[in-house]
């Protein structure tokens, strides 16, 4: 090969790098109480919504709040406390169903161990006892069950009803003091020279096409995302300095979120 048509090989492949998008991944996965009721275990949040913005979202609403000069209604005390009440109720409710649950199962392989045995058999009358020992905790712990989803329906009635009319004012609120600021967020990546950019994790929890969907530059981002749970959402909005070479990795976790109420 000449040297000319090398080094013009080499300019090519220098400037094919230089023009390359960079690759940002984003791993989304959260703990959570395990199945088995003991500890917890580490989910891949999968088919989650992940954005990366050139410019602070947080940072605005709080200019544009307080540009705006009323406060935002707060939720009152009582409604918080009672909320804890509903949260507390309905983890007694689950903690005697998964009781129930693991009774029911013991239940069904005695009954199957037992047919291995002849009733005159002395395994069999140990059995037939152990039977009876979990059969009458099944029907207490079943009481107990109804009565824990009653309690937690009744208070879970009642918040929905205060909820609903907090909610109604905090979204009044809103719509009239951030009514402009999608117009802020297109000057800001106008400002920024920057795309935005979106993609949804996959079955593991990862988002790695955002630079499919939007040909990225390298400069700063903030990586948002919201994950709805029972009674709270988790949000993240974590910048990120976005340059050329190796993709560029971050983990969503609960470490890195805002637990924000949900009403």
């Amino acid at each position: 090969m000449r040297k000319s048509t090398l080094s013009f090989a080499v300019a090519a492949i220098l400037a094919l790098g230089a023009c390359a998008s960079p690759e940002v991944v984003v791993t989304v996965e959260i703990d959570v109480a395990s199945p088995d009721g003991e500890g917890t275990v580490i989910r891949a949040l999968d088919n989650l919504q992940v954005r990366l913005l050139p410019y602070d979202r947080d940072a605005i609403f709080d200019s544009v709040q307080a540009a705006y000069g009323t406060p935002e209604p707060e939720v009152p005390q009582e409604l918080l406390d009672a909320r804890d009440g509903v949260r507390v109720a309905q983890e007694e409710w689950q903690e005697s169903e998964r009781r129930w649950n693991t009774i029911r199962d013991t239940l069904v392989q005695i009954t199957a161990a037992m047919e291995g045995y002849s009733r005159g058999e002395s395994r069999y009358v140990a059995l037939f006892r152990e039977f009876q020992d979990f059969d009458g905790q099944l029907g207490s712990v079943e009481r107990q069950m109804n009565r824990a989803f009653e309690n937690f329906t009744s208070l879970q009635g009642g918040t929905i009803r205060q909820a609903d009319s907090i909610r109604i004012l905090q979204d009044n609120w809103a719509d009239e003091a951030f009514a402009d600021v999608d117009l802020i967020f297109v000057e800001k990546q106008r400002e920024s020279g920057l795309p935005a950019a979106a993609d949804t994790t996959d079955a593991s929890g990862v988002a790695r096409n955002f630079h499919v969907n939007a040909k990225l530059k390298p400069g700063q981002y903030w990586v948002t995302a919201r994950y709805e749970l029972t009674y709270t959402e988790l949000y993240w909005n974590v910048p990120l300095t976005v340059e050329v070479g190796e993709p560029v990795q971050l983990r969503l976790t609960r470490d890195n979120a805002e637990e924000r109420l949900k009403l």
